[in-house]
């Protein structure tokens, strides 16, 4: 099976549409992702809200309030659930609030290693900056992952 950019689009069109939280700071591994994906943000919601999500804030240097950047949410906790060969692919999108991603990270997946892996960083970069409004179409703007078990 291979990872489409049509379930990617998906989880974020679910994503934009999230609420809720409050401040925490969140476990050494999830903080340091989340500050990959929003470098600008000085603090993080927790986990909450249907489908779960984390806010990411930054300090508004002209009110000293907080502004919302974006979101960040799981893919093993929207539907549909991607399945690569052995199981789900477990990874951390940001998206902006105007629905743009500021990145993804592979979190955890038990698919082969490689070139035709989800682990090399090309994989990721190529959904940097793309909006949710793309198409997302493999071998267009996408590149698919694909072998025998992918």
């Amino acid at each position: 099976m291979r990872i489409s950019g049509i379930t990617v689009a998906v989880a974020l069109t679910v994503g934009s549409v999230i609420a809720a939280g409050g401040q925490r700071a969140h476990d050494a591994p999830r903080q340091a992702q989340l500050e990959q994906l929003f470098p600008a943000a000085t603090a993080f919601s927790p986990k909450g809200g249907d489908p779960p999500h984390i806010k990411a804030y930054s300090d508004d240097p002209d009110s000293g309030q907080q502004r919302l950047l974006g979101f960040a949410f799981l893919t093993t906790e929207l539907e549909p659930l991607e399945r690569g060969y052995d199981g789900p692919i477990q990874i951390i999108i940001g998206m902006d609030t105007t629905g743009v991603l500021t990145g993804i990270i592979v979190i955890d997946h038990n698919e082969p290693y490689g070139d035709f892996s989800v682990e090399p960083p090309a994989f990721a970069e190529q959904f940097k900056a793309k909006s949710i409004r793309h198409a997302f179409k493999v071998g267009a703007d996408i590149d698919a992952i694909s072998r025998a078990t992918m």
